[in-house]
C-alpha cells in the first residue's frame, strides 16, 4: 500500500554516495536501474532500523513491566504472610 503511493510520488534529489555504495549498486542491481535499486536497498534499511527500533520499545515495556509485576508480588507476598500470622493467632 504505502509502496505504491510511494511510487506515484517520485521527486528529484541530489545526494552524494560512495564510489564504494556506486560499485555496490552498478554489480547488484540485475537490470534495474541504479535509482531503483538504491530505494530497494533505502526501503529494507528503513523496515530493518524500524523494526529494531520497535524490537527495542518492546523490551522496554516488558523490563518494565516485569519490574511492576515484581512489586505487585512482593506486596501480595506480604499481604499473605501477614494474613497466615493472624489465622495462627
Amino acid at each position: 500500500m504505502m509502496l505504491d503511493m510511494m511510487k506515484t510520488r517520485r521527486l528529484a534529489r541530489t545526494f552524494t554516495i560512495d564510489g564504494a555504495i556506486l560499485d555496490y549498486l552498478q554489480r547488484t542491481r540485475s537490470g534495474r536501474s541504479r535509482s531503483e535499486r538504491v530505494n530497494e536497498l533505502l526501503r529494507r534499511g528503513i523496515d530493518q532500523e524500524q523494526s529494531e527500533a520497535l524490537a527495542r520499545e518492546a523490551a522496554e515495556f516488558f523490563a518494565a513491566a516485569g519490574r511492576a509485576e515484581g512489586a505487585e508480588r512482593k506486596a501480595f507476598a506480604k499481604a499473605s504472610r501477614r494474613s497466615i500470622t493472624r489465622d495462627e493467632e
